[in-house]
C-alpha cells in the first residue's frame, strides 16, 4: 500500500478546512471538510476547473434549497424532489462532477430551516465554500505532482517489458500462458500511460520557453506511446502465430529475428537518448543496421513466390507479422526523428533522473 501525494493532500485539506471553519466560528465545520474531499484533484489545473464547477454546483444547491424551503417547506418528500431537480440541472449544465457537492449543500441547508433561515443558509453555503477553497490552497502549495517523470518511467517500463518479450518470442523461448497474461497486463499499463499523459498535458507552464519545450515533449511522448502500441501489436501477433513462425524456412526466421532485434535495440536506445544517457551517434548506428520497409517487403515477396502454392493461410499469417513489423519500424523511425529534432533545440543534457 503506497501513501501517495493525493492521500496526504486530502488529509491536509480536511484539517485545514476544519481549522478554518472553527476559526471563523462556523456552527458546522464538518461541511467544509466534506467539500474539501470533493475538491482535491491530482493536478492544479484540474483543481482550478473543479473549483469553477463546484462554485456553480454549490450555488445551484443553495438556491434550490432556499427556494424549496420558502415555498414548500422541508418535508422529506420535498427534499427528495429538490434533489432530483438539482441533479437534472447539473446534468443539463454538463457539470455532473459537482452533483455530489450540490446535494451536500442542498441537504445542509434544508435540514434545519429555523427562524433565521436565510442567515442559516448563507452560513452553510459559506462553510462549504471554505472547504472548496481550502482544497485549492492545499493543491497549490503542497507537493505539486511531477507527472512528466511518472509518464516517462511508466512508458520506459512498458517499453522494456515489450522488448523483453519480443526478444524471447523470436527465439521461441517463452511460456504461452505467461505471455498471454503479461500481454493483458501491458494493456492495463498502456491505460496508465494514457492517464499520466493527460495529467502532464494538463499541467500549465508559466514561461514562454517552457511552453515551447513542453509542446515538443508532448509530441515525443505521444509518439513513444504510439511506438509502444505498435510494439505490443507485434508481440501479440508473434504470440498468436508462433506455430506458423516455427514452420517458416530457417533463413526467413533468421531474417525476422534479426530485423526485430535491430528494431527493439533501436527503440531501447532512443528511450535512453531522450533523457541524455546515450549519445546521438550511437542511435544513428543502431538504426542504420535495420532493413527498411521496402527491403523487408521484398524479402517477404521472394518468400511468397517460392511457397505461394503450399499453404495460403500460412502465408496470410506471415504477412500479418511482416506488416506489423513494418508498422512498428515506422513508428520507431519517426520517434528517432522527433528526438533528434528535440535535442537540436534543447541540447543533449539529462532531462530527468529516476
Amino acid at each position: 500500500m503506497k501513501l501517495g501525494a493525493r492521500i496526504l493532500k486530502t488529509g491536509i485539506a480536511i484539517v485545514l478546512s476544519l481549522y478554518l471553519g472553527q476559526l471563523l466560528d462556523s456552527p458546522s465545520p464538518v461541511f467544509a471538510a466534506i467539500a474539501a474531499i470533493f475538491a482535491v484533484q491530482p493536478t492544479i489545473y484540474r483543481t482550478y476547473l473543479t473549483i469553477v464547477e463546484q462554485i456553480q454546483g454549490n450555488i445551484i444547491g443553495a438556491l434550490l434549497a432556499i427556494l424549496f424551503v420558502l415555498v414548500l417547506g422541508n418535508h422529506f418528500i420535498v427534499i427528495g424532489l429538490a434533489a432530483i431537480i438539482t441533479i437534472l440541472i447539473n446534468l443539463k449544465l454538463k457539470i455532473e462532477n459537482t452533483i455530489g457537492l450540490s446535494l451536500v449543500t442542498l441537504l445542509a441547508i434544508m435540514e434545519t430551516p429555523g427562524g433565521n433561515f436565510l442567515q442559516f443558509a448563507l452560513i452553510r453555503f459559506l462553510t462549504i465554500m471554505i472547504g472548496v477553497f481550502a482544497a485549492f490552497a492545499v493543491n497549490l502549495v503542497f507537493m505539486p505532482p511531477k507527472y512528466e517523470k511518472r509518464l516517462y518511467f511508466q512508458i520506459s517500463n512498458t517499453t522494456e517489458e515489450i522488448i523483453r518479450w519480443i526478444r524471447m518470442s523470436t527465439r521461441h523461448a517463452f511460456d504461452h500462458q505467461l505471455l498471454k497474461s503479461d500481454i493483458e497486463k501491458l494493456k492495463t499499463s498502456a491505460l496508465k500511460v494514457n492517464e499520466y499523459y493527460t495529467m502532464y498535458k494538463e499541467e500549465r507552464s508559466y514561461f514562454k520557453k517552457g511552453k515551447a519545450e513542453k509542446a515538443r515533449k508532448l509530441v515525443i511522448y505521444r509518439q513513444m506511446i504510439s511506438a509502444n502500441r505498435k510494439g505490443l501489436d507485434t508481440l501479440r501477433r508473434l504470440h498468436r502465430f508462433d506455430n506458423e513462425l516455427l514452420h517458416l524456412p530457417e533463413a526467413f526466421q533468421t531474417a525476422i529475428q534479426e530485423q526485430l532485434d535491430c528494431l527493439i535495440y533501436h527503440h531501447e536506445q532512443l528511450m535512453l537518448q531522450f533523457i541524455g544517457k546515450v549519445p546521438s551517434h550511437s542511435i544513428v548506428e543502431a538504426g542504420s543496421t535495420c532493413l527498411n520497409k521496402k527491403e523487408l517487403y521484398d524479402f517477404f515477396l521472394a518468400y511468397q513466390k517460392e511457397y505461394s502454392e503450399a499453404d495460403s493461410t500460412h502465408l496470410y499469417h506471415t504477412m500479418q507479422i511482416i506488416a506489423s513489423i513494418i508498422d512498428y519500424g515506422e513508428q520507431v523511425e519517426h520517434l528517432d526523428t522527433l528526438i533528434m529534432s528535440f535535442h537540436s533545440f534543447h541540447g543533449n543534457e539529462v532531462l530527468m533522473e529516476e
